[in-house]
Protein backbone atom coordinates (compact mmCIF):
# COMPACT_ATOMS: atom_id res chain seq x y z
CA UNK A 1 0.00 0.00 0.00
CA UNK A 2 2.81 2.43 0.86
CA UNK A 3 4.59 1.75 -2.43
CA UNK A 4 1.30 2.15 -4.30
CA UNK A 5 0.70 5.59 -2.76
CA UNK A 6 4.21 6.68 -3.67
CA UNK A 7 3.73 5.52 -7.26
CA UNK A 8 0.40 7.35 -7.34
CA UNK A 9 2.09 10.58 -6.21
CA UNK A 10 4.74 10.19 -8.93
CA UNK A 11 2.08 9.50 -11.55
CA UNK A 12 0.03 12.54 -10.56
CA UNK A 13 3.15 14.69 -10.63
CA UNK A 14 4.06 13.43 -14.10
CA UNK A 15 0.54 14.00 -15.42
CA UNK A 16 0.56 17.56 -14.14
CA UNK A 17 3.59 18.20 -16.34
CA UNK A 18 1.81 16.76 -19.36
CA UNK A 19 -1.20 18.97 -18.71
CA UNK A 20 0.72 22.16 -19.41
CA UNK A 21 4.27 22.75 -20.67
CA UNK A 22 4.29 25.94 -18.60
CA UNK A 23 3.84 23.83 -15.47
CA UNK A 24 6.96 21.86 -16.41
CA UNK A 25 8.89 25.06 -17.09
CA UNK A 26 7.77 26.60 -13.81
CA UNK A 27 8.67 23.50 -11.78
CA UNK A 28 12.03 23.27 -13.55
CA UNK A 29 12.82 26.91 -12.74
CA UNK A 30 11.73 26.45 -9.13
CA UNK A 31 13.74 23.24 -8.82
CA UNK A 32 16.88 24.83 -10.24
CA UNK A 33 16.52 27.85 -7.99
CA UNK A 34 15.82 25.74 -4.90
CA UNK A 35 18.63 23.32 -5.69
CA UNK A 36 21.00 26.24 -6.14
CA UNK A 37 20.05 27.57 -2.71
CA UNK A 38 20.55 24.13 -1.17
CA UNK A 39 23.95 23.72 -2.83
CA UNK A 40 24.99 27.15 -1.57
CA UNK A 41 23.86 26.43 2.00
CA UNK A 42 25.33 22.94 2.07
CA UNK A 43 28.60 24.28 0.69
CA UNK A 44 28.60 26.81 3.51
CA UNK A 45 28.45 24.02 6.07
CA UNK A 46 31.86 22.79 4.90
CA UNK A 47 33.44 25.80 6.61
CA UNK A 48 31.84 24.78 9.91
CA UNK A 49 34.09 21.71 10.01
CA UNK A 50 37.09 23.97 10.77
CA UNK A 51 35.48 26.04 13.55
CA UNK A 52 34.80 25.25 17.17
CA UNK A 53 32.36 22.30 17.38
CA UNK A 54 30.21 24.18 19.89
CA UNK A 55 29.81 27.09 17.46
CA UNK A 56 29.02 24.73 14.59
CA UNK A 57 26.42 22.99 16.73
CA UNK A 58 24.83 26.33 17.68
CA UNK A 59 24.53 27.43 14.05
CA UNK A 60 23.16 24.11 12.79
CA UNK A 61 20.64 23.56 15.59
CA UNK A 62 19.27 27.12 15.31
CA UNK A 63 18.97 26.87 11.50
CA UNK A 64 17.32 23.44 11.56
CA UNK A 65 14.94 24.51 14.34
CA UNK A 66 13.87 27.56 12.35
CA UNK A 67 13.22 25.50 9.21
CA UNK A 68 11.30 22.86 11.18
CA UNK A 69 9.18 25.56 12.82
CA UNK A 70 8.43 26.92 9.35
CA UNK A 71 7.25 23.49 8.22
CA UNK A 72 4.90 23.35 11.22
CA UNK A 73 3.41 26.83 10.87
CA UNK A 74 3.47 27.80 7.20
CA UNK A 75 0.91 25.16 6.08
CA UNK A 76 -1.62 26.73 8.46
CA UNK A 77 -1.62 30.00 6.54
CA UNK A 78 -0.52 28.67 3.14
CA UNK A 79 -3.33 26.11 3.13
CA UNK A 80 -3.87 24.14 -0.02
CA UNK A 81 -0.30 24.43 -1.28
CA UNK A 82 -0.08 20.74 -2.15
CA UNK A 83 -3.20 18.60 -1.98
CA UNK A 84 -2.09 16.06 -4.59
CA UNK A 85 -2.85 13.22 -2.16
CA UNK A 86 -5.61 14.87 -0.15
CA UNK A 87 -6.56 12.47 2.69
CA UNK A 88 -10.23 13.35 2.17
CA UNK A 89 -10.10 11.53 -1.17
CA UNK A 90 -9.41 8.23 0.61
CA UNK A 91 -12.44 8.44 2.91
CA UNK A 92 -14.46 5.86 0.98
CA UNK A 93 -11.60 3.34 0.75
CA UNK A 94 -11.10 0.62 3.37
CA UNK A 95 -7.38 1.21 3.82
CA UNK A 96 -5.17 0.26 6.72
CA UNK A 97 -4.75 3.40 8.81
CA UNK A 98 -1.02 2.92 9.61
CA UNK A 99 -0.18 2.15 5.99
CA UNK A 100 -2.18 5.10 4.71
CA UNK A 101 -0.45 7.42 7.17
CA UNK A 102 2.98 6.05 6.24
CA UNK A 103 2.32 6.42 2.53
CA UNK A 104 0.99 9.96 2.87
CA UNK A 105 3.93 10.94 5.08
CA UNK A 106 6.63 9.57 2.79
CA UNK A 107 4.91 11.01 -0.28
CA UNK A 108 5.90 14.42 1.07
CA UNK A 109 9.43 13.75 -0.16
CA UNK A 110 8.09 13.48 -3.73
CA UNK A 111 8.00 17.18 -4.38
CA UNK A 112 10.36 20.12 -4.45
CA UNK A 113 9.95 21.33 -0.81
CA UNK A 114 10.28 17.90 0.80
CA UNK A 115 13.12 16.76 -1.43
CA UNK A 116 15.11 19.97 -0.97
CA UNK A 117 14.63 19.79 2.81
CA UNK A 118 15.92 16.22 2.81
CA UNK A 119 19.00 17.23 0.78
CA UNK A 120 19.63 20.27 2.98
CA UNK A 121 19.33 18.42 6.28
CA UNK A 122 21.28 15.46 4.98
CA UNK A 123 24.08 17.78 3.87
CA UNK A 124 24.86 18.62 7.50
CA UNK A 125 27.39 15.79 7.51
CA UNK A 126 29.90 18.10 5.77
CA UNK A 127 30.20 20.09 8.99
CA UNK A 128 31.24 16.93 10.87
CA UNK A 129 33.26 15.23 8.17
CA UNK A 130 36.45 15.04 10.27
CA UNK A 131 34.88 12.56 12.69
CA UNK A 132 33.33 9.36 11.26
CA UNK A 133 30.96 8.86 14.21
CA UNK A 134 29.60 12.40 14.10
CA UNK A 135 29.39 12.23 10.31
CA UNK A 136 27.15 9.14 10.48
CA UNK A 137 25.08 10.73 13.25
CA UNK A 138 24.63 13.87 11.13
CA UNK A 139 23.33 11.83 8.18
CA UNK A 140 20.89 9.88 10.35
CA UNK A 141 19.83 13.02 12.21
CA UNK A 142 19.32 14.89 8.94
CA UNK A 143 17.00 12.24 7.49
CA UNK A 144 15.04 11.97 10.74
CA UNK A 145 14.88 15.77 10.99
CA UNK A 146 13.41 16.02 7.50
CA UNK A 147 10.87 13.35 8.43
CA UNK A 148 10.00 15.36 11.54
CA UNK A 149 9.32 18.40 9.31
CA UNK A 150 6.82 16.48 7.22
CA UNK A 151 5.18 14.92 10.27
CA UNK A 152 4.76 18.26 12.04
CA UNK A 153 3.30 19.81 8.90
CA UNK A 154 0.77 16.98 8.62
CA UNK A 155 -0.07 17.16 12.33
CA UNK A 156 -0.72 20.90 12.40
CA UNK A 157 -2.82 20.91 9.25
CA UNK A 158 -4.90 17.92 10.37
CA UNK A 159 -5.42 19.06 13.97
CA UNK A 160 -6.34 22.59 12.86
CA UNK A 161 -8.48 21.43 9.94
CA UNK A 162 -11.73 22.67 11.45
CA UNK A 163 -10.26 26.11 12.07
CA UNK A 164 -8.49 26.38 8.73
CA UNK A 165 -11.61 25.08 7.00
CA UNK A 166 -13.39 28.29 7.98
CA UNK A 167 -13.62 30.76 5.12
CA UNK A 168 -13.06 33.68 7.48
CA UNK A 169 -9.88 32.10 8.87
CA UNK A 170 -8.54 31.44 5.37
CA UNK A 171 -9.20 35.02 4.31
CA UNK A 172 -7.55 36.54 7.39
CA UNK A 173 -4.63 34.10 7.40
CA UNK A 174 -3.95 34.64 3.71
CA UNK A 175 -3.78 38.40 4.24
CA UNK A 176 -1.64 38.21 7.39
CA UNK A 177 0.82 35.85 5.71
CA UNK A 178 1.62 38.48 3.09
CA UNK A 179 2.82 41.02 5.68
CA UNK A 180 6.13 39.36 6.67
CA UNK A 181 6.87 38.57 3.02
CA UNK A 182 6.59 42.23 2.06
CA UNK A 183 8.55 43.41 5.10
CA UNK A 184 11.23 40.71 4.73
CA UNK A 185 13.91 43.29 3.91
CA UNK A 186 13.32 45.48 7.01
CA UNK A 187 13.03 42.39 9.20
CA UNK A 188 16.35 41.00 7.99
CA UNK A 189 17.97 44.42 8.27
CA UNK A 190 16.78 44.89 11.83
CA UNK A 191 17.92 41.40 12.77
CA UNK A 192 21.34 42.02 11.23
CA UNK A 193 21.78 45.25 13.19
CA UNK A 194 21.19 43.38 16.46
CA UNK A 195 23.30 40.34 15.62
CA UNK A 196 25.80 41.02 18.41
CA UNK A 197 23.15 40.94 21.13
CA UNK A 198 21.65 37.83 19.54
CA UNK A 199 24.96 35.95 19.76
CA UNK A 200 25.03 36.48 23.53
CA UNK A 201 21.85 34.56 24.29
CA UNK A 202 21.68 32.27 21.24
CA UNK A 203 23.73 29.40 22.81
CA UNK A 204 21.29 29.24 25.74
CA UNK A 205 18.33 29.12 23.38
CA UNK A 206 20.01 26.40 21.30
CA UNK A 207 20.62 24.34 24.44
CA UNK A 208 16.86 24.33 24.99
CA UNK A 209 15.98 23.73 21.33
CA UNK A 210 18.21 20.65 21.36
CA UNK A 211 15.69 18.95 23.66
CA UNK A 212 12.60 19.93 21.67
CA UNK A 213 11.17 18.32 18.53
CA UNK A 214 12.52 21.26 16.51
CA UNK A 215 16.23 20.63 17.06
CA UNK A 216 16.63 17.32 18.85
CA UNK A 217 18.04 15.48 15.82
CA UNK A 218 20.26 18.37 14.74
CA UNK A 219 21.93 18.48 18.18
CA UNK A 220 22.89 14.80 18.07
CA UNK A 221 26.24 15.19 16.19
CA UNK A 222 27.29 17.95 18.61
CA UNK A 223 26.96 15.56 21.56
CA UNK A 224 29.21 13.00 19.89
CA UNK A 225 31.74 15.65 18.89
CA UNK A 226 31.91 16.79 22.53
CA UNK A 227 32.40 13.18 23.72
CA UNK A 228 29.01 13.07 25.47
CA UNK A 229 27.99 9.67 24.09
CA UNK A 230 25.50 9.01 26.88
CA UNK A 231 23.76 12.32 26.23
CA UNK A 232 23.74 11.54 22.51
CA UNK A 233 22.02 8.17 23.07
CA UNK A 234 19.50 9.86 25.38
CA UNK A 235 18.84 12.59 22.81
CA UNK A 236 18.36 10.02 20.03
CA UNK A 237 15.84 8.12 22.16
CA UNK A 238 14.07 11.37 22.95
CA UNK A 239 13.99 12.25 19.25
CA UNK A 240 12.43 8.90 18.36
CA UNK A 241 9.86 9.44 21.09
CA UNK A 242 8.99 12.87 19.71
CA UNK A 243 8.74 11.56 16.15
CA UNK A 244 6.62 8.61 17.19
CA UNK A 245 4.31 10.84 19.23
CA UNK A 246 3.87 13.31 16.39
CA UNK A 247 3.12 10.57 13.85
CA UNK A 248 0.74 8.84 16.28
CA UNK A 249 -1.12 12.09 17.00
CA UNK A 250 -1.36 12.86 13.29
CA UNK A 251 -2.58 9.33 12.53
CA UNK A 252 -5.30 9.64 15.18
CA UNK A 253 -6.36 13.03 13.86
CA UNK A 254 -6.33 11.72 10.29
CA UNK A 255 -8.53 8.78 11.24
CA UNK A 256 -10.97 11.03 13.09
CA UNK A 257 -11.20 13.54 10.25
CA UNK A 258 -11.88 10.74 7.74
CA UNK A 259 -14.57 9.18 9.93
CA UNK A 260 -16.22 12.51 10.74
CA UNK A 261 -15.60 14.85 7.81
CA UNK A 262 -16.50 18.49 8.26
CA UNK A 263 -19.89 19.53 6.97
CA UNK A 264 -19.95 22.76 5.02
CA UNK A 265 -21.09 25.69 7.11
CA UNK A 266 -24.10 27.57 5.91
CA UNK A 267 -25.74 30.66 7.26
CA UNK A 268 -29.35 31.76 7.08
CA UNK A 269 -28.50 35.26 8.23
CA UNK A 270 -29.97 37.80 5.81
CA UNK A 271 -27.54 40.07 4.02
CA UNK A 272 -28.06 43.31 2.16
CA UNK A 273 -27.31 44.24 -1.41
CA UNK A 274 -23.83 45.46 -0.55
CA UNK A 275 -22.10 47.21 -3.42
CA UNK A 276 -25.02 46.38 -5.74
CA UNK A 277 -27.18 48.77 -3.75
CA UNK A 278 -24.69 51.60 -4.31
CA UNK A 279 -23.91 51.42 -8.01
CA UNK A 280 -26.42 52.20 -10.75
CA UNK A 281 -28.53 49.44 -12.30
CA UNK A 282 -26.54 49.45 -15.55
CA UNK A 283 -24.11 46.93 -17.06
CA UNK A 284 -21.15 49.06 -15.96
CA UNK A 285 -22.61 49.44 -12.47
CA UNK A 286 -23.33 45.72 -12.13
CA UNK A 287 -19.81 44.75 -13.19
CA UNK A 288 -18.33 47.40 -10.89
CA UNK A 289 -20.40 46.18 -7.92
CA UNK A 290 -19.39 42.57 -8.53
CA UNK A 291 -15.71 43.47 -8.94
CA UNK A 292 -15.71 45.67 -5.83
CA UNK A 293 -17.24 42.81 -3.84
CA UNK A 294 -14.26 40.70 -4.89
CA UNK A 295 -11.91 43.46 -3.78
CA UNK A 296 -13.44 43.54 -0.31
CA UNK A 297 -14.00 39.80 0.29
CA UNK A 298 -11.60 37.81 -1.87
CA UNK A 299 -8.16 37.30 -0.23
CA UNK A 300 -6.54 37.13 -3.65
CA UNK A 301 -7.53 40.76 -4.21
CA UNK A 302 -7.07 41.75 -0.56
CA UNK A 303 -3.33 41.18 -1.02
CA UNK A 304 -3.23 44.31 -3.16
CA UNK A 305 -4.92 46.33 -0.41
CA UNK A 306 -2.49 45.05 2.24
CA UNK A 307 0.43 46.32 0.16
CA UNK A 308 -0.84 49.91 0.49
CA UNK A 309 0.08 50.57 4.15
CA UNK A 310 3.19 48.38 3.97
CA UNK A 311 4.79 49.93 0.90
CA UNK A 312 5.51 53.27 2.64
CA UNK A 313 7.23 51.35 5.45
CA UNK A 314 9.35 49.42 2.97
CA UNK A 315 10.37 52.51 0.99
CA UNK A 316 11.03 54.52 4.16
CA UNK A 317 13.31 51.76 5.47
CA UNK A 318 15.23 51.70 2.19
CA UNK A 319 15.46 55.48 2.06
CA UNK A 320 16.67 55.68 5.67
CA UNK A 321 19.43 53.14 5.11
CA UNK A 322 20.57 54.81 1.90
CA UNK A 323 20.53 58.28 3.43
CA UNK A 324 18.35 59.56 0.57
CA UNK A 325 14.90 60.40 2.01
CA UNK A 326 13.79 61.82 -1.36
CA UNK A 327 13.26 58.19 -2.40
CA UNK A 328 9.85 58.49 -0.73
CA UNK A 329 8.76 60.56 -3.73
CA UNK A 330 8.44 57.37 -5.81
CA UNK A 331 5.64 56.14 -3.53
CA UNK A 332 2.81 57.75 -5.52
CA UNK A 333 3.78 56.46 -9.00
CA UNK A 334 4.67 53.05 -7.58
CA UNK A 335 1.38 52.55 -5.75
CA UNK A 336 -0.55 53.86 -8.75
CA UNK A 337 1.00 51.25 -11.01
CA UNK A 338 0.66 48.45 -8.46
CA UNK A 339 -3.03 49.18 -7.88
CA UNK A 340 -3.67 49.34 -11.63
CA UNK A 341 -1.76 46.12 -12.24
CA UNK A 342 -4.00 44.28 -9.77
CA UNK A 343 -6.82 43.96 -12.33
CA UNK A 344 -4.57 42.61 -15.10
CA UNK A 345 -5.67 39.05 -14.24
CA UNK A 346 -9.33 39.77 -13.54
CA UNK A 347 -10.65 37.26 -16.08
CA UNK A 348 -8.36 34.55 -14.71
CA UNK A 349 -9.53 35.25 -11.16
CA UNK A 350 -13.19 35.10 -12.25
CA UNK A 351 -12.78 31.40 -13.04
CA UNK A 352 -16.12 29.84 -14.11
CA UNK A 353 -18.01 32.93 -12.87
CA UNK A 354 -16.88 34.54 -16.11
CA UNK A 355 -19.77 32.64 -17.70
CA UNK A 356 -22.08 35.34 -16.27
CA UNK A 357 -20.50 37.86 -18.61
CA UNK A 358 -20.71 35.44 -21.52
CA UNK A 359 -24.34 34.38 -21.04
CA UNK A 360 -25.80 37.79 -20.22
CA UNK A 361 -24.20 39.42 -23.25
CA UNK A 362 -22.41 42.19 -21.39
CA UNK A 363 -20.60 44.44 -23.86
CA UNK A 364 -16.85 44.35 -23.69
CA UNK A 365 -16.57 48.08 -23.04
CA UNK A 366 -19.02 47.82 -20.12
CA UNK A 367 -17.07 44.91 -18.68
CA UNK A 368 -13.75 46.75 -18.90
CA UNK A 369 -15.19 50.02 -17.58
CA UNK A 370 -16.92 48.33 -14.63
CA UNK A 371 -13.72 46.66 -13.48
CA UNK A 372 -11.81 49.94 -13.82
CA UNK A 373 -14.42 51.79 -11.74
CA UNK A 374 -14.26 49.19 -8.96
CA UNK A 375 -10.47 49.41 -8.81
CA UNK A 376 -10.50 53.22 -9.00
CA UNK A 377 -12.79 53.47 -5.96
CA UNK A 378 -9.91 52.18 -3.85
CA UNK A 379 -6.90 53.11 -5.97
CA UNK A 380 -7.59 56.79 -6.65
CA UNK A 381 -7.61 57.99 -3.00
CA UNK A 382 -4.55 55.86 -2.25
CA UNK A 383 -2.63 57.24 -5.22
CA UNK A 384 -3.54 60.84 -4.42
CA UNK A 385 -2.42 60.53 -0.80
CA UNK A 386 0.80 58.75 -1.77
CA UNK A 387 1.58 61.47 -4.31
CA UNK A 388 0.74 64.47 -2.09
CA UNK A 389 2.01 63.56 1.39
CA UNK A 390 5.71 62.74 0.67
CA UNK A 391 6.51 66.08 -1.06
CA UNK A 392 4.69 67.95 1.72
CA UNK A 393 6.50 66.19 4.57
CA UNK A 394 9.88 66.41 2.80
CA UNK A 395 9.46 70.13 2.15
CA UNK A 396 9.58 69.66 -1.64
CA UNK A 397 6.18 71.11 -2.48
CA UNK A 398 7.58 72.58 -5.70
CA UNK A 399 7.69 68.98 -7.01
CA UNK A 400 4.09 68.26 -6.03
CA UNK A 401 2.49 68.97 -9.46
CA UNK A 402 5.00 66.76 -11.29
CA UNK A 403 4.73 63.90 -8.77
CA UNK A 404 0.95 64.13 -8.88
CA UNK A 405 0.95 64.05 -12.69
CA UNK A 406 3.28 61.04 -12.84
CA UNK A 407 1.24 59.19 -10.22
CA UNK A 408 -2.09 59.79 -11.95
CA UNK A 409 -0.53 58.82 -15.27
CA UNK A 410 0.69 55.57 -13.72
CA UNK A 411 -2.77 54.80 -12.35
CA UNK A 412 -4.87 55.81 -15.36
CA UNK A 413 -2.54 54.49 -18.06
CA UNK A 414 -1.93 51.36 -15.97
CA UNK A 415 -5.65 50.69 -15.77
CA UNK A 416 -5.83 51.00 -19.54
CA UNK A 417 -2.95 48.56 -20.04
CA UNK A 418 -4.44 46.14 -17.51
CA UNK A 419 -7.82 46.30 -19.30
CA UNK A 420 -6.13 45.15 -22.48
CA UNK A 421 -3.90 42.53 -20.81
CA UNK A 422 -6.71 40.76 -18.96
CA UNK A 423 -8.76 40.55 -22.16
CA UNK A 424 -5.88 39.02 -24.09
CA UNK A 425 -3.93 36.84 -21.66
CA UNK A 426 -5.07 34.32 -19.08
CA UNK A 427 -3.04 32.01 -16.91
CA UNK A 428 -3.61 29.60 -14.07
CA UNK A 429 -4.27 31.35 -10.76
CA UNK A 430 -5.57 30.10 -7.38
CA UNK A 431 -9.25 29.30 -7.59
CA UNK A 432 -11.85 31.24 -5.55
CA UNK A 433 -11.58 30.25 -1.90
CA UNK A 434 -8.08 28.79 -2.28
CA UNK A 435 -4.85 30.04 -0.79
CA UNK A 436 -3.28 33.02 -2.58
CA UNK A 437 0.01 31.09 -2.24
CA UNK A 438 -1.14 28.03 -4.15
CA UNK A 439 0.73 27.33 -7.37
CA UNK A 440 -1.82 25.68 -9.69
CA UNK A 441 -0.93 23.65 -12.78
CA UNK A 442 -0.02 25.85 -15.72
CA UNK A 443 1.32 28.75 -13.66
CA UNK A 444 4.95 29.70 -13.69
CA UNK A 445 6.90 30.93 -16.67
CA UNK A 446 3.88 32.12 -18.70
CA UNK A 447 2.56 34.13 -15.75
CA UNK A 448 5.99 35.64 -15.09
CA UNK A 449 6.46 36.69 -18.72
CA UNK A 450 2.99 38.25 -19.01
CA UNK A 451 3.30 40.10 -15.72
CA UNK A 452 6.80 41.34 -16.47
CA UNK A 453 5.75 42.64 -19.90
CA UNK A 454 2.68 44.36 -18.41
CA UNK A 455 4.77 46.05 -15.74
CA UNK A 456 7.37 47.14 -18.28
CA UNK A 457 4.75 48.77 -20.53
CA UNK A 458 3.21 50.61 -17.58
CA UNK A 459 6.56 52.07 -16.54
CA UNK A 460 7.48 53.03 -20.12
CA UNK A 461 4.29 55.07 -20.40
CA UNK A 462 5.55 57.31 -17.59
CA UNK A 463 8.51 58.55 -19.62
CA UNK A 464 6.90 61.77 -20.99
CA UNK A 465 5.89 63.02 -17.54
CA UNK A 466 9.17 61.80 -16.04
CA UNK A 467 11.09 63.72 -18.68
CA UNK A 468 9.33 66.93 -17.67
CA UNK A 469 10.14 66.27 -13.99
CA UNK A 470 13.82 65.84 -14.91
CA UNK A 471 13.66 69.12 -16.84
CA UNK A 472 12.26 70.86 -13.75
CA UNK A 473 15.01 69.45 -11.56
CA UNK A 474 17.72 70.56 -14.00
CA UNK A 475 16.38 74.03 -14.72
CA UNK A 476 14.51 74.84 -11.53
CA UNK A 477 11.60 76.11 -13.64
CA UNK A 478 8.27 75.23 -11.97
CA UNK A 479 6.53 75.44 -15.36
CA UNK A 480 7.87 72.01 -16.27
CA UNK A 481 6.21 70.59 -13.14
CA UNK A 482 2.81 71.93 -14.13
CA UNK A 483 3.37 70.64 -17.66
CA UNK A 484 4.14 67.21 -16.16
CA UNK A 485 0.81 67.35 -14.31
CA UNK A 486 -1.06 68.31 -17.49
CA UNK A 487 0.72 65.77 -19.69
CA UNK A 488 0.38 63.00 -17.10
CA UNK A 489 -3.36 63.45 -16.61
CA UNK A 490 -4.09 63.87 -20.33
CA UNK A 491 -1.91 60.93 -21.39
CA UNK A 492 -3.37 58.74 -18.63
CA UNK A 493 -6.95 59.65 -19.55
CA UNK A 494 -6.38 59.01 -23.25
CA UNK A 495 -4.69 55.67 -22.62
CA UNK A 496 -7.40 54.67 -20.14
CA UNK A 497 -10.18 55.29 -22.68
CA UNK A 498 -8.16 53.57 -25.41
CA UNK A 499 -7.42 50.59 -23.16
CA UNK A 500 -11.10 50.18 -22.24
CA UNK A 501 -12.17 50.34 -25.89
CA UNK A 502 -9.42 48.06 -27.23
CA UNK A 503 -9.80 45.64 -24.33
CA UNK A 504 -13.57 45.67 -24.83
CA UNK A 505 -13.25 44.78 -28.52
CA UNK A 506 -10.76 42.02 -27.77
CA UNK A 507 -13.01 40.69 -25.04
CA UNK A 508 -16.05 40.50 -27.33
CA UNK A 509 -14.00 38.85 -30.07
CA UNK A 510 -12.51 36.26 -27.70
CA UNK A 511 -15.36 35.45 -25.29
CA UNK A 512 -15.54 31.70 -26.16
CA UNK A 513 -11.75 31.36 -26.08
CA UNK A 514 -11.51 33.16 -22.74
CA UNK A 515 -14.22 30.97 -21.23
CA UNK A 516 -12.43 27.86 -22.44
CA UNK A 517 -9.13 29.18 -21.07
CA UNK A 518 -10.44 29.81 -17.57
CA UNK A 519 -12.00 26.34 -17.49
CA UNK A 520 -8.71 24.74 -18.57
CA UNK A 521 -6.82 26.79 -15.97
CA UNK A 522 -8.89 25.21 -13.22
Amino acid sequence: MVAHLLRLKLLLLKNSFRRSPWQLVGVAIGAVYGLGMVVMLVSGTTYLADVDPALANTILVSAVSLITLGWALIPLIAFGVDLTLDPARFTTFTLSRPRLATGLLLSGFIGIPGLLTLLLFGGQFLAWRHHPATLAAAVVGGVLGALMCLALARLTTTSMARLTGSRRFRDVAGIIAIIPLILLGPIIGSAASGIESVLDWLPRVVAVLGFTPLGVFAALPGDLAAGAWGLGVLRLALGFSYLGAVIWAWERGLHQSMENPMAPRTSSKPVGMGAFGVFSATPVGAVAARALTYWLKDPRYAASIVVVPLMPVLIWFTASNSGYPQAMLVLGPLLGILMAFSISADVSYDSTAFSLHLLTGVRGVADRAGRVVACAVLALPVTLLAAILPPVFLGRTELLPAILGISLCGLLAGLGVASVASARFTYAVPLPGESPFKTPPGAGARMAIVQLATFAIMFLLLLPALGLLVAQLLTGNALFGWLALLVGVMEGAVLLVAGIRIGGRWLEARLPELMQAVIVNR
